[in-house]
């Protein structure tokens, strides 16, 4: 599995907790999100999931005049918004805990484990 496979697969959520700081345009997002890690993440990206989350009344979209030049599109969290992103949390918290457990047995002094869980003995 590539990074990209699973950067998508969390991308809405990280996304919507970006929005939820605060009222917000397409660059800040990217910027934030960069800045957290997705370094290959670019417009093409961003942009469909900001139009899937406005369909789905995850996010609301406001025009206005930008102080540096042509319209911005402002997104805000709805209400649905919020409630879908602490669902999200929840699941997202409740996948990598479970995952960590298996991937990373081997740093929680579970003995000495290949990181699958195998325990090795030594001769």
């Amino acid at each position: 599995m590539s990074d990209t496979q699973l950067m998508k697969g969390i991308l809405e959520g990280c996304v919507l907790g970006v929005v939820a700081q605060g009222e917000t345009y397409g660059y800040e997002i990217l910027s934030a999100l960069q800045q957290a890690g997705f370094d290959d993440l670019g417009e093409g990206t961003l942009y469909p999931v900001l139009t899937r989350l406005d369909k789905n009344k995850y996010i609301a979209c406001r025009k206005a005049k930008s102080p540096l030049g042509p319209v911005r599109k402002y997104y805000t969290l709805t209400e649905q918004g919020k409630e879908y992103l602490q669902e999200f949390k929840k699941n997202y918290s409740k996948v990598t805990d479970g995952a960590d457990n298996i991937l990373f047995s081997h740093r929680r002094g579970n003995g000495n484990t290949d990181g699958l869980g195998t325990k090795h003995v030594s001769a």
